[in-house]
Order: structure tokens, then C-alpha cells, then sequence
């Protein structure tokens, strides 16, 4: 059976990606493909729980080595019960956020050693690795206003303040410029629709799907 395809969408907080997600999949699966859509942190039972104490309480409550560990035993059960056996099946997987944020907000932004996260990077996720990455930048003034918007119970991240969203931001764009064969990088300060179309046209364009 040929495997399957993986795309994550990464960038800061605000960006619109969690809509872009349920779009691209409602596209995918109109043209004939089985999608499985995911999150982290979460996107299993076990790693949901992960998420329910990284992301809920003070900004400070855990370090960013800490924060780096637990994303990443998030991630090995998330890639464990759900992402590889999708793949090994023909499925394709779309997820909102991967390890890419980690290199971000606990790396770029956090200040973690790049050896540490890599480390983790090579034994969690061996070959699972993303086919596209789409990266979704926007002013983080602006995608602070939108997250503020929809404030929940989920905004340690958001509390962290300009100064850590700008070098998130920084972070973000380094990572689409060192792996240009990976990353594409779309404006998401446009209207739904025509971030959508943006979607779109770097899925067929790098993946070959049409519909």
C-alpha cells in the first residue's frame, strides 16, 4: 500500500490555521481522499491530557526545557497511535502544528539549545517527517488580537508577551527559509477565502492533488 501523505501547518498564535485545516481537509476529502486531521500538542488521549497542563496557566509555570520534554512525549504517542498508522494505511494526515513549533516557541523564541530539540527530533521522529509544511505568517500584533478575541482557557503561550511572539515570528520564517523544499510560507493576513486559495494552490502545486 503506498503511504500516505503529511502536511502540517505551523506559524504563531492568531494565524487562522485551525480554520485553514477544517477547509483543506473538507477539499481533500471532496476530491477522494481518506484525511485524518489532527493537533498537537493532543491529537491522541494521551497527549491530550499533555496538553491540558501546557497550555493552561501562568506563562511561567513550566520552563522551556520542560515545556520541550513534554511536547515531545505528546508527540511520541500522538505519532504512535495516530499519525504513522494513518500514513502505513494511504491516508493522508493534516495537523495543526508539529515539530516545527517546537523549534519555534521552545527554540527560537524559548532560547533551548537547537541540539537538545534536534536530538529529540531524530530518535521521536525517525521517518515521520512532514511532506509539506505550510507557514502561516502574519504580524503577531495582530494574531495576539485575534487569539485575545477568542480568549479561552488555553492562553499560557499568548501571555507571554510582543517580545516572545516577534522572535516566534523571526523563528517561523527561519525555519521556511533553511527548508524551502519543505516550506511554503502564506500571508495569513488575508480574508478566509483567499488564504484558502493560497492553501490550495501549495497543495496541488507540491503535492500533485487536484479538485
Amino acid at each position: 500500500m503506498t503511504r500516505g501523505r503529511f502536511m502540517t501547518f505551523e506559524g504563531g498564535e492568531g494565524a487562522g490555521k485551525s480554520t485553514q485545516v477544517r477547509r483543506l481537509v473538507a477539499r481533500l476529502q471532496a476530491a477522494g481522499h481518506e484525511v485524518t486531521a489532527t493537533r498537537e500538542p493532543g491529537g491522541s488521549p494521551g497527549a491530550e491530557a499533555i496538553r491540558d497542563i501546557v497550555l493552561k496557566g501562568a506563562a511561567d509555570r513550566w520552563s522551556p526545557v520542560t515545556e520541550t520534554l513534554l511536547m515531545y512525549a505528546a508527540r511520541r504517542d500522538h505519532i504512535e497511535r495516530v499519525i504513522r498508522p494513518a500514513l502505513d494505511r494511504g491516508a493522508w494526515v493534516v495537523c495543526d502544528r508539529f515539530a516545527d513549533s517546537t523549534r519555534a516557541y521552545q527554540g527560537g523564541a524559548g532560547g533551548v539549545d537547537p541540539a537538545l530539540i534536534a536530538a529529540l527530533e531524530a530518535h521521536i521522529l525517525a521517518d515521520v517527517r512532514p511532506d509539506l509544511t505550510l507557514v502561516f505568517d502574519l504580524p503577531p500584533e495582530v494574531g495576539l488580537r485575534r487569539a485575545t478575541e477568542r480568549a479561552g482557557p488555553e492562553m499560557r503561550f499568548e501571555s507571554k508577551g510582543l517580545a516572545f511572539h516577534q522572535r516566534l515570528r523571526d523563528a517561523f520564517a527561519a525555519i521556511a527559509a533553511a527548508e524551502p523544499d519543505r516550506c511554503v510560507v502564506i500571508d495569513g493576513t488575508g480574508s478566509i477565502d483567499a488564504v484558502a486559495d493560497a492553501v490550495w494552490t501549495a497543495v496541488s502545486e507540491r503535492l500533485g492533488v487536484d479538485g
